[in-house]
């Protein structure tokens, strides 16, 4: 009991120093504040960025291999002259896939053409893509249609002049109408809209989204341009009961196949994963999260030194009243712990504040752009933790100088 009197007598001097040097305590939260606001800053945003990547990666399939001409994982020494006489993949392939396959799910084939106007009455959306796939895309993608449905499988097969079309796309041609059974001109033909897709909003790097898609049957689009001049994919899913490995060592050897290969020839296509996104990915968070680390110490160790020199010039401001508490018979650790707690609470008021900020920044940037800023609860505890810890190791030196002053040169200072 004597023990937590103490404590909370420590705890009442302290607080009152802080109340005491208003100026001189805001000056020294400021310095932790902003060093905890950019460690949360940085780590939010990049958790953030992360979130908004991982989640356009899954839209393209985490059990989905597309078969291209081209690899994703580039880079500064990519070889592209090993792929760039190979054959584009063709129709062919895709049917010989959908015959011979044995652990996909489901097999589709498409090309995106780009760059497109769409044109109803007298509105016009510029800068669309114009997706020509065939109907077992709807089995591979999670495409969620708010109005209207997805082309059937005969629509697809006969080519019919159906389209799905984003939510951009009818916000812009559909302003005040509803866009189902009305006909868009695009590629040079009307096209009939029978579906429009869910909004889903644009990627921070990479769009993978439907919002500015207009979906048409694969035969159509075959009708309207020369497919192989547009980069077309086979997209493969693996069967629910099959791993992705397996779908993804049938395919290699039925596309070797089909195209012929010898076993000392190498693979003409190339099999791309979203795990090899993911990989490249957290590559780059790891270099970035090591930058924010160190950026976030430097300026957690600035607030230190501000806390510390404070302390410092706390005990020689409060010298004399050192020497007379020591005088009516107060302990080293008595002493000792005013000046720990009031570093202490210096550095945990300034996380405190440095945390609201970012909750705050967080909300407006809600409110503002509609983009959710993920802060970490980890994070978080953290930012407390260490709060304590800077407190602690800024407060221990100027506490423990104070604590051994002799009293009576204590009381002379004065």
């Amino acid at each position: 009991m004597l023990f937590l009197r103490l404590i909370g007598e420590s705890f009442g001097f302290a607080f009152s120093a802080l109340r005491e040097n208003r100026t001189r305590t805001l000056l020294s939260l400021l310095g932790v504040t902003i060093g905890i606001l950019i460690i949360i800053g940085v780590f939010s945003a990049v958790d953030t960025l992360r979130a908004n990547l991982e989640s356009s990666v899954e839209k393209l399939g985490s059990k989905t291999i597309y078969v291209m001409k081209w690899p994703w994982d580039g880079g500064p020494d990519f070889p592209w002259w090993k792929y760039v006489n190979r054959p584009e993949p063709d129709i062919r392939d895709y049917e010989a896939l959908k015959a011979r396959m044995t652990t996909a799910e489901a097999i589709s084939f498409s090309i995106d053409i780009g760059g497109r106007t769409a044109q109803y009455l007298n509105n016009n959306v510029s800068g669309i893509t114009v997706t020509a796939t065939s109907h077992e895309l709807y089995d591979i993608r999670e495409l969620e249609i708010v109005d209207g449905r997805y082309f059937t499988e005969s629509e697809s097969n006969r080519g019919s002049n159906v389209a799905v079309i984003g939510a951009t796309i009818a916000e812009g041609l559909f302003p005040n109408t509803d866009p189902i059974g009305k006909s868009v001109s695009v590629l040079g033909r009307k096209i009939t809209v029978i579906g429009v897709f869910k909004k889903e909003g644009e990627g921070m790097i990479f769009d993978v989204s439907m919002d500015n898609v207009i979906m048409i049957p694969l035969n159509l689009g075959r009708n309207l341009v020369n497919i192989r001049s547009y980069g077309p994919a086979i997209m493969v899913s693996a069967a629910p009961n099959v791993s992705l490995e397996e779908t993804e060592s049938e395919l290699r050897g039925v596309m070797r196949s089909i195209h012929r290969l010898s076993p000392q020839e190498e693979d003409d296509f190339s099999l791309n994963k979203t795990t090899i996104i993911t990989a490249q990915l957290d590559a780059m968070f790891k270099v970035i999260n090591t930058a924010g680390g160190f950026i976030g110490i430097f300026s957690i160790l600035v607030g230190g030194f501000g806390i510390a020199n404070i302390m410092f010039v706390s005990v020689k401001e409060r010298t004399h009243i050192i020497g007379i508490q020591k005088s009516l018979g107060a302990k080293n650790y008595f002493i000792l712990s005013q000046f720990l707690i009031e570093a202490i609470a210096l550095c945990i008021i300034g996380g405190l504040m440095g945390l609201s900020i970012v909750y705050l920044l967080a909300f407006l940037v809600k409110l503002a752009f509609d983009l959710a800023i993920v802060v970490n609860m980890g994070m978080v505890i953290l930012t407390i933790v260490l709060s304590t810890l800077i407190g602690l190791i800024a407060g221990i030196v100027p506490a423990a100088m104070a604590a051994r002053l002799d009293p009576v040169e204590a009381i002379r200072s004065k």
